[in-house]
């Protein structure tokens, strides 16, 4: 009869507590991006950032240049652009 009583609190540490905190990563790095970074979309797409909007921002896509909007949402990492003395 305390079983159940036992399980919720177990249930919320391993299942509820970690995808929070991911939740809570990922609206941190959202809020953090920046003209110049380079991202990857949910979509598989890779580009720099060009320019944000409040809900979108404007990628540019190698080889060709092409620059795309995309929903801020829709980025799954991102990845600081740094200076290299490779050109």
């Amino acid at each position: 009869m305390l079983l159940p009583l036992l399980l919720i609190p177990v249930l919320y540490f391993v299942m509820i507590r970690p995808q929070q905190k991911r939740q809570k990563q990922w609206q941190q790095m959202l809020g953090s991006i920046k003209t110049g970074d380079r991202v990857t979309t949910a979509g598989g797409i890779r580009g720099t950032i060009m320019s944000i909007k409040d809900d979108a921002v404007i990628i540019r896509v190698a080889p060709d240049n092409l620059k795309l909007e995309v929903a801020k949402n829709a980025i799954a990492s991102v990845t600081t652009q740094e200076t290299s003395s490779d050109s």
